[in-house]
């Protein structure tokens, strides 16, 4: 039998995936979790997609449950984090773009209450040779990340990595309208 707690987040997992579209460009679905990290896990992929129809982010949002806990857990709940997205060659030649992705990502927990956060922000330059010298050079982020709710609903860290990842995908925030051309632009 699932532990009320944890039949808590498959509900709200459920809710999120059958309820209204977050965003029009955010794609959501239900993925198989990693079985052996906690006796209960659940997860979600999400894909970020321009007017085009080209995908420039992706995710994966795993949340672990462990009734008895685990070391370095607060509680009895573990989030695992992972997004990738496309930058643009400038924003990725910033220096101090891992840290201001972190930021991102706290200031997007925080008003879902975390304990116990760490992970890492890679920044990539992918060049081309040989029979592939003609493909334009690319630069994507990494972002992954773990932390523990310090409650038991987690529907506000969905939705932290939800804008976490539509921010690293350079989509403007919810209400704002983007301009042509831009990350998350229309077609100019």
């Amino acid at each position: 039998m699932t532990p009320p707690a944890f039949e808590r987040v498959l509900d709200t997992f459920r809710e999120i995936l059958e309820g209204p579209a977050v965003r029009p460009e955010l794609d959501l679905e239900d993925m198989p979790a990693p079985q052996r990290l906690a006796p209960y896990a659940a997860a979600l992929s999400g894909s970020i997609y321009r007017d085009d129809d080209t995908e420039v982010a992706t995710g994966r949002l795993i949340v672990l449950y462990d009734p008895a806990g685990q070391d370095g857990w607060t509680n009895g709940f573990r989030v695992v984090a992972y997004i990738r997205a496309d930058l643009e060659p400038d924003i990725a030649a910033d220096e101090l773009i891992g840290s201001v992705a972190w930021d991102w990502l706290l200031e997007a927990l925080e008003p879902a209450g975390y304990a116990g956060v760490s992970g890492t922000v890679t920044r990539a330059v992918s060049e081309s040779f040989g029979d592939k010298r003609g493909e334009p050079s690319t630069t994507e982020l990494e972002l992954r990340a773990s932390w523990s709710p310090t409650g038991e609903d987690v529907a506000g860290h969905v939705a932290a990595w939800i804008e976490v990842m539509c921010t690293t995908a350079g989509l403007p925030p919810t209400g704002v309208a983007a301009l042509p051309g831009g990350p998350g632009g229309g077609r100019g």
